[in-house]
């Protein structure tokens, strides 16, 4: 077993240092990691290549194999996210405020890195790149523990990535790998609050849950998407289908993709016909409640359990509800606070949808796979946070940093 405590001493060592390095020397080392990347990119297939065919004889779901899925694409789209980042502003030694008291001090907050991240994940090896690069512009230290369905890919991204550092300001050991696949270490590293700061789990909901009741560190939960899309009695059908495909179809097995249809009983007649014929014609599984059922016989029954499932797969379930407030108490009761929408051209209900339901992010007339950090203009993200502390949604550099107060004083004492 690796001496995985050594690496996280290391990484809590290395914060202090990192902490202080300036912005043009983080950008530097940015830059460095996206060239080594690309330098690297046919090791980096290779690698993967080892991890599809490892996965593939496991058994591994389409699904989980299309998140460990490294291609030339996905590369330079990683290298893009890489160079979004750089052109972010620094948010750390950025003054929030700062107010002059009666007695003469001045009291403002200043951001500052968290410390030390833990970034444990499954499969998606693109979030070794994602974390590291967030990690070191926020001025944190990350120690990096990916899936053994990834280990090949996270493990050669890993080493481009502290090589790049090599020849940077930046300390190398800001950057740590944890190879070993053991669970052990998982569950050993939760409890190390004298070198970790805070956890960011990324996976499944059983995994994310698993994490937040083993670890004594400070854990940010991040998002299962058992996403909804709500069609309300005042919607464009052509607008409607167009949204629903996508969000379900272009990329089943992310986070952000919708699991969800309900549907105003006033045109589910009309409308569920439609969304039927368009998501079984790109193999879509459909599932739905006794009134879709009615509707359209053929639909496989859902269950109780369906509308807790995120199915990460082309699967989908459907419920035609009463009203607005039925869909919001229904999406409230079942969803995992991560992207929530409502297609309608009343803006009244649209309105009421973005102020009742409870999720991260919270759409009208768009596709829920907007929900990503480079989509929202934060260049990459570490996760999306699903809960309602710190941070709330993609987490980018400013949900990286924390704030401590500062004073300045001119001799002033408490009477």
């Amino acid at each position: 077993m690796e001496n995985y405590v050594e690496k996280l001493r290391r990484a809590k060592s290395a914060s202090y240092s990192l902490s202080l390095v300036s912005t043009i020397e983080k950008n530097n080392a940015l830059e460095r990691i996206a060239e080594n990347i690309e330098k690297n990119m046919e090791k980096i297939l290779e690698e993967n290549t080892r991890d599809m065919e490892k996965g593939q004889k496991k058994g591994l779901s389409k699904a989980l194999l299309d998140r460990i899925l490294l291609n030339e694409k996905r590369i330079k789209d990683i290298i893009k996210s890489i160079e979004d980042v750089i052109r972010l502003p620094d948010p750390v030694g950025e003054i929030i405020s700062l107010q002059k008291r009666p007695n003469g001090i001045l009291v403002g907050q200043m951001r500052v890195p968290i410390g030390v991240i833990a970034l444990i994940y499954e499969a998606r090896p693109n979030v070794t790149v994602d974390g590291a690069t967030l990690a070191i512009k926020s001025g944190n230290s990350i120690v990096l523990r990916g899936s053994a369905d990834a280990l090949f890919s996270n493990v050669i991204l890993g080493n481009i990535i502290r090589d790049a550092l090599k020849e940077t300001k930046i300390p190398v050991d800001a950057v740590q790998i944890i190879e070993s696949p053991e669970h052990e270490i998982v569950e050993e590293i939760l409890k190390m609050r004298e070198y970790v700061d805070v956890v960011i789990p990324r996976g499944s909901a059983n995994f994310i849950r698993y994490v937040i009741e083993k670890s004594k560190v400070p854990v940010i939960e991040t998002g299962a998407g058992n996403n909804h899309i709500y069609v309300d009695e005042d919607a464009d059908f052509d607008m409607a289908e167009e949204i629903i495909y996508n969000a379900k179809v272009q990329r089943p097995s992310v986070c952000n993709a919708i699991e969800k249809i309900l549907i105003h009983k006033k045109i589910a007649e009309s409308f569920l016909p439609r969304i039927y014929k368009k998501l079984k014609s790109a193999g879509v599984e459909i599932r739905g409640c006794p009134e879709a059922r009615k509707i359209l016989p053929e639909i496989i029954e859902a269950t109780e359990e369906d509308w807790y499932t995120e199915y990460l797969d082309l699967i989908i379930a459907i419920k035609i509800v009463d009203s607005l407030d039925s869909a919001i108490e229904h999406i409230n009761k079942y969803n995992t606070k991560h992207s929530e929408g409502i297609i309608t051209n009343n803006y009244q209900r649209a309105l009421t949808f973005l102020r009742k339901v409870d999720a991260a992010a919270v759409y009208v007339n768009a596709s829920t796979r907007f929900t990503d950090g480079g989509e929202f203009g934060l260049g990459a993200e570490i996760g999306i946070s699903t809960q309602k502390l710190h941070a709330r949604g993609p987490m980018g550099l400013k949900e990286l940093t924390t704030t401590k107060y500062i004073i300045f004083g001119e001799g002033q004492i408490r009477e």
